[in-house]
């Protein structure tokens, strides 16, 4: 053990990981409810206004634990990414 390097300690999801499982389980939700996914979680991230999101499955409680500049931060490498 060399007492001169710090020790990083990992546990549970990345935050690209946590990011990605909110969005997909708010998608889903959404979907199940009949809605848009895509045009609602673009309203949300444009406005901020959490009503765009549905409460189903405690959504719209998750979409807000993660920042919208960080969920437009996450699809925009995703989609850089898989081009």
């Amino acid at each position: 053990m060399d007492l001169n390097q710090t020790q990083k300690f990992n546990f549970g999801l990345s935050r690209e990981d946590y990011i990605k499982s909110i969005i997909n389980e708010v998608y889903s939700a959404l979907e199940e409810k009949g809605y848009n996914p895509v045009s609602q979680m673009v309203g949300y991230i444009l406005s901020g206004d959490p009503t765009y999101i549905t409460g189903h499955k405690n959504a719209r409680s998750l979409i807000m634990k993660v920042e919208r500049d960080e969920i437009m931060e996450f699809l925009v490498k995703f989609y850089v990414n898989h081009q």
